[in-house]
């Protein structure tokens, strides 16, 4: 299954609309990756998440993703000039 690539404006506005996020949260391929975060994080990422309705570790797919995605654009830009 391909993944639909949006921002995290898409996302919210899709979260709010009630729209399907089976396209934006589906990977076709994936490895599990273990990471430690402080109690404050996680409660903070659970806030959030609850906000939205989405699990928390699509939530952090999403804000990875997003940030990646920035910081290659920048970088594509920087070489621009």
């Amino acid at each position: 299954m391909k993944k639909k690539k949006v921002s995290v404006e898409e996302f919210d506005k899709m979260v709010d609309e009630g729209d399907d996020l089976s396209d934006v949260l589906v990977t076709a391929s994936s490895k599990p990756v273990m990471i430690d975060l402080p109690i404050w994080m996680i409660n903070a990422l659970d806030e959030e998440s609850r906000r939205l309705n989405v699990a928390r570790k699509a939530l952090i797919n999403i804000w990875l993703a997003d940030r990646l995605q920035s910081n290659r654009q920048e970088t594509e830009k920087k070489k621009a000039y």
